[in-house]
């Protein structure tokens, strides 16, 4: 039995402590806005949050998480898609197929809680997830669209 904080509940799942966090999300809980691609944590469509950090599920055993541990899925990084990226993301159009987007998100958002304004080299440095449709350019006009909506939003 492992106990989880995902999205600010707390979660009971049953389950072996060598299974991956995607397959916790996914399959136990229903949280299929996280992705499963590569299985190896290379691609980053299984992003998420633990800690404020970007990790990819696919590589971290539960065993590795507990209760005191706050896991965010795309479904957690806003009630209602209000956050900064996310509107970024439906306004300029970024995804072509849409996949390895959440991914794609969480680790934008990551990079926003620790960089509230990263530069182009900063982006690729740190959100290193893979997109097979190349829309790397959308991602980063997004992330600084993001940034402006966020200024708007406290201006």
């Amino acid at each position: 039995m492992a106990t989880l904080n995902i999205n600010g509940e707390t979660v009971e799942v049953e389950v072996d402590g060598s299974t991956p966090l995607l397959w916790v999300l996914r399959e136990q809980l229903g949280l299929t806005g996280t992705k499963y691609a590569c299985g190896i944590g290379l691609c980053g469509s299984c992003t998420v949050h633990v800690d404020g950090e970007a990790v990819r599920a696919c590589t971290v055993p539960v065993s590795a998480m507990d209760v005191t541990k706050q896991i965010v899925t795309i479904e957690g990084l806003s009630e209602d898609n209000s956050h900064p990226l996310q509107q970024a993301w439906k306004e300029l159009d970024v995804p072509q197929c849409g996949y390895c987007q959440p991914g794609m998100i969480m680790a934008a958002a990551a990079l926003l809680n620790n960089n509230a304004e990263p530069s182009d080299a900063e982006i690729n440095n740190q959100v290193t997830n893979i997109c097979r449709c190349g829309t790397f350019n959308r991602v980063r006009r997004g992330i600084h669209r993001a940034v402006a909506i966020g200024k708007e939003r406290t201006s």
